[in-house]
């Protein structure tokens, strides 16, 4: 009896010991990746998302890391030290092209999944004839208006400056504020003021880029500065009269609730906005300088990429290559729309149920009437 039970707990030990020494094998054969990004407005989504990626790849694990703020200096301290992340978000052009050039991103001129994007959106990723991200989705920057209340008073959106003046006239006789404000953070105020130089300068901007990142322009070439200054002064005189300390959640919270009846915002914005009033009816336009409706362009553009760290670990990279890939998948491209609001730069991309402001932003790319992001290809300490 004594020797039955000696062996059986000796065959418990032998197969605990057996667990024990496996399962470190298991975990091993599990391979973790990070993920480092930048916007802030879909951190729940990222993490959906990344869930989906890993039920269809158990054997791959992504850390997420988010940083809105300054992401450009805290990511480039850890690219100089070694501690890349696998996949990274960036900024289209400058950022990218930066990257590129000091060797810190691996060139997926050749993968499969460049392929699968759209011509026009290529550009804002290829550095020396190569290409460095994969373009995520098509972004604009201009006037998100209030359906509701521009009914309530008889107004339509305005083509021209001359229109735009009139329609803040009758609002403010109305007691509603024109636009809603966000001076409180830098990076607002720069996406206008680059905005509006941007349509000021029109056919000469593109010339002017290059001269400036040569470093033998300067801004007040291409344009007149004084229209630009005429431009600043307007907004500024049809914003709160606080507007100096409203940050992004007070913008959204005015609008949203109809105290203001538009926003000069990028879409992303707008799903922001949702969130506090989901019965919202709104379109998005360009912000006229002038008064030729012709050359009233909508700002727009590629915004986010991903880019992938040269100097991944093998293994590492093929995770961060699948998930790329993955990103391209009818499922990823569906939650890219639906979930996140962003229109995708893929060939075949669906985004017809998407909000008026969305497509909106389609149709005036659709019609070509729209100007690059000027911000995105200056160099990335401006």
């Amino acid at each position: 009896m004594k020797a039955r039970l000696r062996k059986v707990l000796f065959s418990s030990l032998l197969l605990l010991v057996l667990v024990v020494g496996i399962c470190p094998l298991y975990a091993a054969g599990k391979t973790e990746i990070e993920l480092y990004y930048y916007k802030q407005e879909i951190v729940k989504q990222m993490e959906a998302m990344t869930v989906a990626f890993s039920k269809k790849n158990p054997d791959i694990s992504i850390k997420l890391t988010m940083i809105p703020n300054d992401n450009m200096v805290t990511l480039k301290a850890r690219m100089a030290s070694g501690d890349a992340p696998e996949i990274i978000q960036l900024q289209s052009y400058a950022a990218v092209f930066e990257f590129a050039a000091a060797g810190w991103l691996a060139d997926l001129t050749n993968e499969p999944v460049m392929s699968k994007v759209v011509d026009g959106a290529k550009n804002a990723v290829t550095y020396n004839g190569r290409m460095y991200a994969l373009p995520m989705d098509l972004a604009g920057i201009g006037i998100i208006y209030n359906k509701e209340i521009f009914n309530q008073y008889g107004l339509k959106p305005p083509t021209t400056f001359r229109e735009l003046q009139s329609v803040c006239s009758t609002l403010k006789k109305n007691d509603v504020v024109p636009f809603a404000a966000l001076l409180k953070a830098n990076w607002s105020m720069g996406h206008i003021i680059s905005m509006l130089h941007t349509t000021l300068a029109g056919e000469k901007l593109i010339p002017w880029l290059e001269q400036m990142n040569r470093g033998k322009a300067s801004f007040a070439d291409p344009i007149d500065n004084r229209q630009l200054y005429r431009l600043l002064d307007f907004y500024k005189a049809n914003l709160h009269d606080n507007a100096a300390e409203m940050d992004q959640s007070e913008q959204h919270a005015a609008f949203a609730s109809g105290e203001a009846a538009m926003m000069v915002q990028g879409l992303w914005a707008y799903q922001a906005c949702l969130s506090i009033n989901p019965d919202l009816d709104c379109g998005f336009i360009p912000f006229p300088v002038n008064e030729k409706a012709a050359d009233t362009k909508l700002f727009a553009d590629v915004d986010s990429t991903f880019g992938l760290s040269a100097t991944a670990k093998p293994e590492n990279m093929r995770a961060a290559k699948l998930f790329l890939e993955w990103l391209a998948t009818p499922e990823a491209v569906k939650m890219w729309v639906e979930d996140c609001k962003l229109v995708p730069t893929f060939k075949g991309a669906d985004a017809s149920k998407m909000e008026a402001p969305f497509q909106d932003l389609v149709g005036y790319m659709n019609a070509g009437k729209t100007n690059p992001w000027a911000f995105s290809m200056y160099p990335v300490a401006v």
